[in-house]
């Protein structure tokens, strides 16, 4: 699936499901709220801090789809093709970023 086909997937699923959009604010939050639940998960898993026993049975990576799901509400509600957006940042980065990341010294 392509970020295109992601994004009219969300809509249907929030037409069919969701009754409609929460306003842009309120996914915003909600998009806060969900890297909050992966950072929480990255710190403890990943990181330094130690990992409760009720984080212990928490799925990266559906907490990551999360972060994707509101991602794509947003990019709907506000009219963004990501698909396209995507691929002219990738451009963006591919052409700024590939001498420089070959060049820095602490990534070797």
């Amino acid at each position: 699936m392509d970020i295109q086909d992601a994004q009219q997937a969300v809509d249907n699923w929030i037409k069919e499901h969701g009754v409609r959009y929460f306003d842009e604010l309120t996914n915003m939050a909600q998009l806060t709220e969900e890297v909050g639940e992966v950072a929480r998960i990255i710190a403890r898993r990943y990181g330094e801090q130690s990992e409760k026993e009720s984080d212990k049975n928490k799925d990266l990576g559906e907490e990551l789809a999360d972060v994707v799901f509101v991602v794509l509400c947003l990019a709907n509600q506000t009219g963004v093709d990501l698909q396209d957006a995507f691929n002219k940042k990738l451009a963006i980065k591919t052409k700024r970023d590939h001498d420089r990341h070959h060049s820095n010294s602490k990534l070797k």
